[in-house]
């Protein structure tokens, strides 16, 4: 059983740091550049755009929908395995704690208005798991110019994280990029500025229903090597750690619920003490045992 308590609350001060080295050619947002560097070729764990001046690594989601369409390139079977090594070590934890654009979202939400429940909505979580198959793995596969070469096209037509990170911040520093603006950069802005309206008054609507990268990690939650387990010995069914969900999880029915981030703040509001985190493959049989349960 690991102890992470401390860790946990500093989560905020984990997304900022992440995000920093994610990002961490900061100058380039002056200079209107694309950091090109050997490091750029390695994929980070969350969501962030190639094309972001201060970009450390590559996307991921990009990655893949570059590469998934065609078995020429050794660099396919590469980004395929990093993002089952992300799942498999941490599951959807790289969604609460590692993705730029989680933070950002939380950031947004934390702005004093009103704020509104997504529990009714949660047949809108399913809509991510068809973005993943069809505009990041199908489309990419079917799709390809001779060259084997698909386009990425989560990125260029859905992904708000782009137009952020990339698009922006080029077109107000670069003039020829401006002149190049159309019809592309306005969807792709009004997409954004959708995302962000919502993100003020539910809680993470990108991660909860578009984001393919949550999709492809929420497969991964169950067998992670991070998890969580909450002692039925333990629990007295107050129901503060489902009040306190944010993702709509009630983790004492599964703790291993897809749409769990864990971002440890049922951990923290636990009365009991009776969930806990775990690191490894090894589970109890009481853990198995709510793991499997019904999901809410």
């Amino acid at each position: 059983m690991v102890s992470l308590g401390k860790f946990l609350k500093k989560r905020n001060s984990v997304q900022i740091f992440a995000a920093f080295l994610t990002n961490i050619h900061l100058p380039n947002f002056l200079k209107g550049v694309l950091y090109n560097g050997k490091v750029k070729r390695l994929c980070v764990p969350g969501l962030n755009c190639y094309s972001c001046p201060a970009a450390t690594g590559a996307c991921p989601i990009g990655s893949f929908q570059a590469v998934v369409g065609s078995s020429k390139f050794n660099f396919s079977y590469y980004v395929t395995g990093i993002l089952i090594f992300f799942g498999v070590m941490f599951g959807r934890f790289i969604c609460g704690f590692l993705c730029p654009f989680g933070w950002f979202q939380d950031l947004l939400h934390k702005l004093p208005t009103r704020k509104f429940s997504t529990k009714r909505l949660k047949g809108l979580t399913y809509i991510k798991y068809g973005i993943l198959l069809t505009a990041v793995v199908a489309l990419p596969i079917l799709l390809t110019n001779k060259a084997g070469i698909a386009s990425p096209y989560f990125c260029k037509y859905i992904c708000p994280q782009g137009i952020l990170e990339g698009g922006i911040p080029l077109s107000i520093v670069n003039g020829g990029i401006r002149a190049t603006l159309g019809a592309l950069f306005t969807w792709k802005l009004g997409i954004l500025v959708t995302v962000i309206i919502l993100a003020v008054f539910f809680y993470r609507p990108f991660c909860k229903w578009i984001c393919p990268l949550g999709a492809f990690y929420a497969l991964f939650n169950r067998f992670s090597l991070l998890s969580y387990h909450v002692d039925q010995h333990k629990c007295i069914s107050c129901g503060k750690c489902s009040r306190t969900c944010r993702m709509d999880v009630d983790i004492t029915k599964n703790s291993a619920h897809t749409e769990c981030i864990r971002c440890g703040e049922c951990v923290e509001v636990c009365p009991t003490k009776a969930i806990s985190v775990r690191w490894g493959f090894e589970k109890t049989a009481e853990a198995k045992k709510t793991t499997n349960c019904e999901k809410s």
